[in-house]
């Protein structure tokens, strides 16, 4: 894997700031300023003409998967890049984009939700911890709660049928409540 995270499930869509810019877990903290002095480079290349850098590797082993540090990584890897992967997916993005996706933070301003709110995260999930914070700042509404689902991981509450009932009838509930 290289240093900037690239390639692992857990580093894609909607990761909120801390776990693209401090690795997942904190696991990164060492290397930000050199992630995001590839990134930089990357863009002048880019902005100058030169060769577009592409960060990814969807080529893992078996062997590579399962030393993956996090659950998130094994399983997403599995899921999003063997059993449920669209022939156009692939796992890599432009290395210059980790700039921005360093910089998100998809609880920026989540203060300012004053509507129910619910979350769901599986109990076991190794994300727990960012859906738990988020919780924690949405302070904008007391109507709010964070539904964990009992053993799953994330990547879990996808597709295990019971974990996806149970996701299903809580939102099912919450919408009939609320809308």
């Amino acid at each position: 894997m290289n240093p900037s995270g690239a390639g692992r499930p857990g580093g894609r869509g909607l990761s909120w700031a801390w776990g693209r810019r401090n690795g997942y877990q904190d696991s990164q903290l060492s290397t930000v300023r050199q992630r995001l002095q590839q990134a930089s480079d990357a863009r002048a290349q880019e902005a100058a003409g030169g060769e577009i850098l592409y960060a990814g590797d969807a080529n893992l082993t078996d062997e590579q998967i399962a030393k993956l540090p996090f659950d998130l990584y094994r399983q997403g890897y599995v899921y999003y890049w063997k059993t449920h992967a669209h022939p156009n997916s692939t796992f890599k993005y432009t290395m210059s984009s980790l700039l921005d996706l360093m910089r998100f933070d998809a609880t920026d301003q989540i203060e300012l939700i004053d509507q129910p709110l619910l979350m769901i995260a599986g109990s076991k999930a190794d994300s727990l911890y960012m859906s738990e914070q988020a919780f924690a700042k949405a302070s904008g509404t007391h109507d709010k709660e964070l539904f964990t689902i009992n053993g799953a991981t994330h990547i879990e509450t996808y597709w295990v049928p019971e974990y996806v009932a149970a996701a299903m009838d809580k939102l099912a509930a919450f919408y009939a409540r609320t809308l």
